[in-house]
């Protein structure tokens, strides 16, 4: 069965008849008659009653065309999707980012993306993954990276998985460690993100938790002033490792029992995607498993 027999297949079904679907098919009527044998052939079925010149389908013809429908629908569809991401000449993505990730895991792809899509423009917004959460849903940005439970008003897809680490200066009793407890680690003073942070809620809950009521020795949303403020050993603070693992001032050490964010890339619900920020989702998913594909090799081939 092939695109050119279900339209053959729905041309008389429209038209009642074969020698008027052979007229607007511009094909002879013989031609079309061996077609559609074909396929009743191929289906094992008949799809059409002929009575007195008069033809009208079956049962088994019926559903056929409702699907053969669909799939037209679907090619066109498909092809103006292809279209538009071909022709991509104008358009604006309007994207949410946390702070760290926006620092470490995001400026690779958002320059790739550019060299990929010269022509459109990308506007980003730094901000807690609640606040992105907002600006979606009250339309001030099209995307955004959120972590935590996605809420029912947005569609999302899962990008990320990452550990939280404990940051400490290289000279931090702690430094030397691999692993530690958690509660040992909220016992030292802390440099916090501000309230409304997730990363924030997750540190104080995990407290409560714990019966221990955090030092926050200061607290900021600027996650390069958080880092330093560590580096200048006023506290410890709790990071994604992408942020802190390569900084040689910084030791990590990972929580007992061990933490992790999941990120997922999120839009309003019930909203079409525009061609370009479709193009954003589709080339960040792409990304992100390179990126899983390329650590996970690492780890199995590490450099000697």
């Amino acid at each position: 069965m092939d695109l050119r027999q279900l339209k053959f297949f729905l041309e008389v079904a429209d038209s009642g008849g074969f020698t008027r679907a052979a007229e607007k098919l511009n094909i002879a009527q013989s031609a079309l008659s061996i077609a559609i044998k074909k396929l009743e052939d191929e289906l094992e079925v008949k799809l059409f009653v002929r009575r007195d010149r008069k033809v009208s389908l079956t049962v088994e013809g019926e559903s056929l065309a409702l699907n053969a429908r669909a799939i037209f629908r679907g090619v066109a569809k498909a092809r103006q999707e292809i279209a538009d991401l071909r022709g991509l000449l104008s358009g604006e993505v309007r994207v949410g980012l946390t702070p760290m990730l926006s620092s470490f895991f995001f400026p690779k792809i958002i320059s790739s993306f550019k060299r990929r899509f010269p022509a459109l423009q990308i506007s980003i917004s730094g901000d807690s993954a609640w606040n992105i959460q907002r600006k979606i849903e009250s339309g001030d940005i099209d995307l955004g990276l959120i972590n935590g439970k996605v809420p029912e008003s947005l569609d999302s897809h899962h990008i990320l998985r990452e550990e939280v680490v404990a940051c400490v200066h290289r000279f931090h009793p702690f430094a030397k460690k691999k692993q530690c407890p958690i509660g040992d680690l909220l016992a030292e003073p802390l440099v916090q993100f501000q309230k409304g942070y997730y990363l924030r809620e997750l540190v104080d809950e995990l407290a409560a938790g714990e019966g221990i009521v955090p030092v926050v020795m200061t607290e900021s949303n600027l996650f390069s002033l958080v880092r330093n403020l560590v580096k200048e050993e006023l506290g410890l603070a709790f990071l994604l490792k992408m942020a802190a693992a390569k900084d040689p001032d910084l030791a990590t050490i990972s929580c007992d029992p061990p933490l992790f964010l999941d990120f997922a890339i999120a839009w309003k619900k019930d909203v079409p995607l525009s061609p370009a920020n479709r193009a954003f989702v589709n080339f960040l998913i792409q990304e992100v498993d390179d990126y899983y594909m390329l650590t996970q090799a690492a780890a199995t081939f590490p450099l000697p």
